[in-house]
C-alpha cells in the first residue's frame, strides 16, 4: 500500500495540474471609469476628509442653527439635518451619483449626467472615477455624498420654525434630484460650466450660492413668521451656535482642503486660506456690527466666521493666502449687509440667514475666485476671470431658483407647506414631532 502511494505521489506530480477555474472576464469600465491606481496617502486623506465633512451636517449644523431658533423649535430644527442626511443618502445610492458624475449621451452630457451607475451597479473595489483615478471609487461617492448632504440642510434654515415636516421631506428629495444634481453634474461632473472654465474648487456655487438661493425662494414662498418683526425671535441658546460653529470650522478643513482630491501642496494651502478667510471674516463682520449696533456680539462673530468660509470654499485652492485674507475680509461686511441690511430693507424673514451668509458669501467668493486666482497655486487657475465666474453664477441661481420654486408648488399642492398658526405659536417641536426639550 505503501509502494501504491508512493507511485501515485510520483505520478501526479508529473501530470500537468488541474485547470483552475476560468476567472470570469472583467466587467467593462463604464465612460465615467478608469482602473484604480491606488494613492494610499491621498485615500487616507479624503478618507479623513469625507468623515470631516459629514460632521458638518451632523452634529455641526444641527448645533449652529439648533441654538439659533427658539427653545419651542429646536427639535424640529435639528430634524432638517437629521432627514436630509438620510434622504439624500438614500436618492444618492439610488441615483444621484450616477447622473451627478456618470456620463450621458453628447446631446445630454452638458447637463446631466447618465443612469450607467444607479445603485452604484459596476462600480468595484478597482475602479476610479476617471477624475480621481487614485482613489477608490467608493471612496469618491462617499466623499461627494457629504456635500450632497449638507447643502439641502443650509436651505432649512431660511424655513426654519414654520414649515411642516412632511414638506421639508419633500422638498429634500425633489431638490437632490432636480436642483443639485443636474448643478453639481454642470460644475464638476463633466457638464458645460465646468468645461467653459467656471471655477468651484469646493462647492461656492454648486453648495452656497444653490442653497442660499433656494432658501431666499422658500422664505418668500412661505412668508414670514407668525410675529416676525415683533416678537422676540433671539436665539434661546448661543452655546449651541457656538459649538455647531466650531464643528463647521473643523470640518470645513476636510469640505476645502479635501476637495484637492489629493493629499498635496494645494490641499495644504487650501487648508490655511480657509483658517485665514474665515478669521478675516470674523474681523471684517465685527467691525460693521461695532459700528451700526454699537457693541459687538458673539452672534456676530460666529458669522462672520460662517461667512468667511463661505466666501473662500469656490477659491481654497487656486488663491494664495493674500488672497484668502482679501476675500474673507470683504465677505464678513457683505454678509453683514445681506443678513441685516437687506432684510431689514426688503422685510423677507429668513430665518437663519441661509441666503444673507450662503447666499451672499458664495456670490462674492464666486466673482473674487476670478479676480485672486493664480497659476503660482494651481494651474487650473491660467484663465481665471470675472467673466466666467459670473456666467456661472447667474446659471447656477437660475436653474436655484426656478427649480425650487416649482418644488415648493408641489409641495404646496400635495402636503402642504406651513403648519397652523396655532400649531407655529405652540412651537414645531411637539406639533410635528410630539416631543419637547425640558431646561
Amino acid at each position: 500500500m505503501r509502494r501504491i502511494l508512493l507511485t501515485l505521489g510520483l505520478l501526479s506530480g508529473a501530470l500537468p495540474a488541474a485547470p483552475a477555474l476560468a476567472a470570469s472576464p472583467e466587467t467593462p469600465l463604464l465612460a465615467h471609469q478608469t482602473t484604480l491606481a491606488l494613492n494610499e496617502a491621498s485615500s487616507s486623506w479624503i478618507l479623513t476628509s469625507t468623515a470631516l465633512v459629514l460632521l458638518m451636517t451632523l452634529p455641526g449644523l444641527a448645533l449652529f442653527y439648533g441654538g439659533m431658533v427658539r427653545k419651542k423649535n429646536v427639535i424640529a430644527t435639528i430634524a432638517h439635518s437629521t432627514a436630509a442626511l438620510a434622504i439624500v443618502t438614500v436618492l444618492w445610492f439610488a441615483v444621484g451619483y450616477s447622473l451627478s458624475f456618470g456620463t450621458s449621451s453628447e446631446a445630454t452630457n452638458g447637463v446631466i449626467g447618465g443612469l450607467q451607475a444607479a445603485f452604484l451597479n459596476g462600480l468595484t473595489p478597482t475602479t476610479a472615477h476617471s477624475l480621481t483615478p487614485g482613489l477608490p471609487e467608493f471612496l469618491w461617492v462617499a466623499y461627494q455624498l457629504t456635500f450632497a448632504i449638507i447643502t439641502p440642510a443650509l436651505i432649512a434654515g431660511a424655513f426654519a420654525e414654520r414649515i411642516k415636516f412632511s414638506a421639508s421631506i419633500l422638498f429634500f428629495a425633489l431638490w437632490h434630484l432636480i436642483v443639485y444634481v443636474p448643478i453639481c453634474h454642470q460644475v464638476w461632473g463633466g457638464g458645460w460650466m465646468g468645461s467653459h472654465g467656471v471655477l468651484d474648487f469646493a462647492g461656492g456655487a454648486v453648495v452656497h450660492v444653490n442653497a442660499g438661493v433656494a432658501g431666499l425662494v422658500a422664505c418668500l414662498v412661505l412668508g414670514p413668521r407668525q410675529g416676525f418683526g415683533r416678537d422676540n425671535m433671539a436665539p434661546h441658546n448661543l452655546a449651541f451656535t457656538a459649538i455647531g460653529t466650531g464643528l463647521l470650522f473643523v470640518g470645513w478643513l476636510g469640505f476645502n482642503a479635501g476637495s484637492a482630491w489629493a493629499a498635496d501642496g494645494i490641499a495644504a494651502v487650501a487648508a490655511l486660506n480657509t483658517i485665514v478667510a474665515a478669521a478675516a471674516a470674523a474681523v471684517g463682520w465685527t467691525a460693521v456690527e461695532w459700528i451700526d449696533h454699537r457693541r459687538p456680539t458673539l452672534l456676530g462673530l460666529l458669522s462672520g466666521i460662517v461667512a468667511g468660509l463661505v466666501g473662500v470654499t469656490p477659491a481654497a485652492g487656486f488663491v494664495d493666502p493674500k488672497g484668502a485674507f482679501f476675500i474673507g475680509l470683504l465677505c464678513g461686511p457683505a454678509c453683514y449687509a445681506g443678513a441685516v441690511w437687506l432684510k431689514r430693507a426688503l422685510k423677507y424673514d429668513d430665518s437663519l440667514d441661509a441666503f444673507g451668509v450662503h447666499g451672499v458669501g458664495g456670490i462674492v467668493g464666486a466673482v473674487l475666485t476670478g479676480v485672486f486666482a493664480t497659476t503660482t497655486i494651481n494651474a487650473a487657475g491660467e484663465n481665471a476671470n470675472v467673466v466666467n465666474q459670473i456666467v456661472g453664477l447667474l446659471a447656477v441661481m437660475a436653474w436655484s431658483a426656478i427649480g425650487t420654486f416649482v418644488i415648493l408648488m408641489i409641495c404646496k399642492y400635495t402636503v402642504g407647506l406651513r403648519v397652523t398658526k396655532e400649531s407655529e405659536i405652540e412651537g414645531l417641536d411637539y406639533t410635528q414631532h410630539g416631543e419637547t426639550i425640558h431646561q
